[in-house]
């Protein structure tokens, strides 16, 4: 029974979704701008936590970018203009998906070639392994002159 409940337990804790750190008193009474400013902070990086929106951090620097984003959506900003006020203010660094730039080449490029280097050491690791296997096993063929003194240990052995 315990093991049932502790399945149960953990089945219901990997569906659950993830904790937004949007306070109540941030929300907007409007659905459709509060859908708005969630849409957008979605888009931004915590500045603080890295790897996070501001629409899951919970660090206080998350919280001015929210209220900050829903002042500006009450003012009146399309959500281009809202995202551009906050990257005036801190750079391509705030976005999670920053622009394609010169600044950000190595950004977009790094991924792809890494894995590009990393298939080219894989081939060249195995198409060198795969000849000293070949080599050992003697699976290359022998030249006219290994013939001939493969032939002569062969016919002293049957001599013998």
């Amino acid at each position: 029974m315990r093991t049932l409940a502790a399945g149960l337990a953990l089945v219901v804790a990997l569906a659950a979704e993830p904790a937004q750190a949007v306070r109540p008193d941030e929300m907007l009474a409007d659905r459709v701008a509060e859908s708005r400013a969630r849409e957008i902070s979605q888009e931004l990086r915590c500045l603080v936590c890295r790897n996070q929106s501001i629409d899951d951090s919970d660090a206080s620097l998350a919280h001015d970018l929210r209220v900050l984003v829903r002042d500006r959506i009450k003012a009146g900003d399309s959500d281009d203009q809202v995202i551009a006020y906050v990257r005036a203010r801190y750079g391509d660094f705030v976005l999670l998906r920053p622009p394609f730039a010169i600044g950000t080449l190595l950004l977009w490029g790094g991924p792809p070639l890494m894995l590009l280097l990393g298939i080219l050491a894989l081939a060249r690791f195995y198409r060198g392994r795969g000849g000293r296997e070949a080599a050992e096993a003697g699976a290359l063929p022998l030249s006219p002159d290994e013939r001939r003194r493969l032939a002569a240990v062969l016919n002293e052995a049957a001599e013998k």
